[in-house]
């Protein structure tokens, strides 16, 4: 199961990015630009995870920016959005800091662990992005 994800990240409307940690190289956490639309749209959604042993260190923050910036200016996207459950904290607040605004609240957006789930939408448009 793990090899046909990362193998979707080659498709040309997903990318999985790797956080790894400079000095041991270890997995800290992945990032993923997916469906990518072209067009009048260029957009795609954010999403990313990091494990346990290195939460709290900052380490996603910098690679989601990394990532983030890579796909304003490498992959010339115009809007980045990120669905985040409302009660996960820290990624709301990963998000804030990298200048996501919120958009809006959709109720049983996903389905994770067999359950609708709800999500607020953060987004933020390249004129918009931090450098």
């Amino acid at each position: 199961m793990f090899q046909a994800y990362v193998a979707r990240g080659g498709e040309d409307k997903n990318r999985i990015f790797a956080a790894r940690l400079r000095t041991t190289d270890a997995l800290a956490g992945i990032v993923t630009l997916s469906e990518i639309v072209r067009g009048v749209f260029e957009s795609a959604y954010l999403g990313y995870y990091g494990f346990e042993p290195h939460a709290g260190k900052g380490l996603m923050s910098e690679a989601v920016r990394l990532v983030v910036d890579h796909g304003f200016r490498k992959l010339k996207l115009h809007r980045l959005e990120a669905n985040i459950q409302p009660a996960n904290t820290d990624s709301i607040a990963l998000v804030k800091r990298l200048g996501f605004k919120r958009e809006g609240y959709s109720p049983r957006y996903l389905k994770i662990g067999g359950r609708w789930q709800d999500h607020e939408r953060w987004a933020v448009l390249r004129e918009d992005w931090k450098r």
